[in-house]
C-alpha cells in the first residue's frame, strides 16, 4: 500500500514585465511560488529525496518548505484526464454486526479531472465494484501539481547489503 507525502516547494520566478524602461534592466522583479507536489515514499526522509530529485532537473533553486503524509485510499490516475487534482470523499456503508446500526467510514481518493463533476463521475465508475455500498459526500479541488508514484527505476541503484559487504573470512 503506497505511503503518500504531499511535499510543498517555494522558489523565487522572474516576472516578466515589459512595462519596465531599459534604465532598470539590472533589477528583475520576481516573485516567490509555491507549488504541491504528491510522493509515493516510504519515509520522510525518502519523500524529501525524492521530491529533489523529481523538481530539480526544471526548478533549479528551490528550497521545500512543508512534508506531510497524506492519508489516501486511493489515487486514480488517468492519462486523458485534466491537470487539476481532486479529493474526493466517499463513506462506505456497513452494517455493525453487535448492534445492527449503520456505520459509516470515510474515505480519501484523489483523481485527475477536468472539472467537480467529471472527477465525480470517474471515483463512482471505479467504486461501482465495491461490495459494500457507498456515498460521495465531498469533492474539493486540490493545489497539487503533479504525482510521483514509486516505480522501480526509481530504486535501480539500490542493492542489497550481501552483494557491498564481503565475507568473512573463515577461522584456521
Amino acid at each position: 500500500m503506497p505511503n503518500w507525502f504531499l511535499g510543498k516547494i517555494r522558489y523565487q520566478q522572474p516576472i516578466d514585465d515589459s512595462n519596465v524602461g531599459s534604465r532598470n534592466e539590472e533589477f528583475i522583479k520576481q516573485k516567490t511560488v509555491t507549488e504541491a507536489y504528491l510522493v509515493d515514499a516510504v519515509s520522510y526522509t525518502d519523500a524529501e529525496t525524492r521530491l529533489y530529485q523529481e523538481i530539480a532537473a526544471n526548478t533549479p533553486d528551490f528550497e521545500i518548505t512543508n512534508i506531510n503524509r497524506m492519508k489516501l485510499a486511493d489515487v486514480f490516475h488517468n492519462e486523458d484526464g485534466g491537470e487539476t487534482w481532486f479529493k474526493v470523499k466517499a463513506l462506505y456503508i456497513t452494517e455493525d454486526e453487535r448492534t445492527g446500526k449503520q456505520k459509516k467510514t470515510p474515505s480519501m481518493m484523489l483523481v485527475n479531472a477536468e472539472n467537480a463533476k467529471q472527477a465525480y463521475e470517474r471515483v463512482e465508475q471505479s467504486l461501482r465494484t465495491a461490495l459494500d455500498p457507498f456515498e460521495i459526500t465531498d469533492v474539493n479541488i486540490t493545489k497539487i501539481l503533479d504525482i510521483f508514484p514509486y516505480s522501480e527505476e526509481s530504486s535501480r541503484n539500490l542493492r542489497p547489503l550481501s552483494e557491498l559487504v564481503s565475507p568473512e573470512p573463515e577461522a584456521i
